[in-house]
């Protein structure tokens, strides 16, 4: 009873994710042959909405976010902002950043990104982010690109309150505000701005399009319609 207590407290999503890799353990374990069966076999999952009910921060409260960051002593924090909410990058990948990481690319100044499964991915960054990381990166030519207020590697903690800090310098006010929520704020504004859901979806590197369809605020929205799209391909051809 008390573990089903502990279960209730978590959102369907995190209750959903975490039994996968409980099942993926005990798949290996029967496929290995340490185990006759896998135990989780009939464990019915929650049910996920299909829309994520968290979808970042609004236009009006990010600009207010990136300009307290920009006009802040500390460049850190404005270099953390760009990571985040410009480039997409989940918190690890940005504090896991190295300045020998900069480099370029086909004429294009890019970011190599170390994402989930070790995989390595090349990233461009617009102007305004790699104004942001010079003045996080100085006349430094290597080791971290973010550092803490002791000079060492940003970590996830330090993060968290430097965005807090920002956040509250710059009246954003959110219950929990946290990292993720700017790259779920980089998703939607993609969506809303009408890029394609399969660009976005490869922007922000996620395997399944069901998780970037999740973030997409107007996809209810009927003047999007699919069949307004055919009727004018329609009635321009006759």
């Amino acid at each position: 009873m008390r573990w089903l207590q502990d279960v209730r407290c978590y959102q369907p999503s995190t209750v959903s994710r975490r039994l996968s890799i409980v099942t993926g353990f005990y798949r290996v374990c029967v496929i290995d042959g340490i185990l006759p069966h896998s135990p989780a076999d009939y464990v019915r999952r929650p049910t996920v909405p299909a829309e994520s009910p968290a979808l970042g921060l609004g236009h009006l409260q990010f600009e207010a976010l990136i300009t307290t960051a920009r006009l802040s002593a500390n460049p850190n924090g404005f270099a953390l902002i760009a990571l985040l909410g410009l480039l997409g990058l989940r918190i690890f990948e940005a504090c896991g950043s190295n300045i020998a990481d900069l480099g370029e690319e086909h004429g294009h100044r890019v970011l190599r990104v170390r994402g989930k499964g070790c995989k390595v991915v090349l990233v461009p960054l617009p102007p305004a982010v790699a104004r942001a990381l010079e003045r996080a990166v100085g006349d430094r030519v290597d080791g971290p690109i973010l550092r803490n207020m002791l000079g060492g590697r940003m970590d996830r903690h330090a993060a968290c309150r430097r965005l807090r800090h920002l956040a509250a310098a710059a009246g954003v006010r959110m219950p929990r505000m946290h990292p993720h929520m700017l790259r779920r704020t980089f998703v939607t504004t993609m969506l809303d701005a009408g890029v394609s859901l399969r660009d976005v979806q490869i922007a922000a590197r996620h395997a399944d399009p069901r998780t970037t369809m999740r973030y997409d605020r107007a996809r209810n929205n009927l003047d999007r319609h699919p069949n307004y799209i055919l009727a004018a391909y329609m009635a321009s051809g006759t």
